[in-house]
């Protein structure tokens, strides 16, 4: 896994409407998309480029405490370990919203909120930084 910290590794589109949102950003950005399920049976669309996914799209509708959360574009920072982001995190002030996790396949993630108050993911790819 590589040492490589702070790059932006993924970002993903959360709305309540996939639909349009596909339909935009394959006519505006040609991409084109692979949908894979995630713990809860729902879709989550994987935005292709050249072979190579880019972004993410995912419904927030339903989803706990995101009733009123517009729709909106989360980053995911490339970290070579994220529960030491997420424990120099809570030392400088800032808040862990989610503790650190592991999804197979993807990586270790966890989502935390600088002291600011801008919430941000921290993700360890499980094949180290592309």
């Amino acid at each position: 896994m590589g040492e490589r910290t702070g790059y932006v590794a993924w970002s993903e589109l959360m709305t309540r409407d996939t639909k349009a949102a596909c339909d935009y950003y394959a006519e505006t950005c040609g991409w084109t998309f692979d949908t894979m399920k995630m713990d809860g049976g729902q879709d989550y669309f994987i935005a292709m480029q050249d072979g190579k996914g880019v972004a993410g799209i995912m419904d927030i509708a339903g989803i706990p405490n995101y009733e009123d959360t517009p729709a909106h574009w989360f980053t995911y920072l490339g970290v070579s370990d994220v529960d030491a982001q997420v424990a120099k995190t809570s030392q400088m002030g800032g808040t862990v919203l989610r503790p650190p996790f592991d999804v197979p396949g993807i990586g270790r993630i966890a989502i935390v909120m600088d002291p600011g108050g801008a919430a941000f993911g921290f993700i360890t790819e499980a094949d180290g930084p592309s």
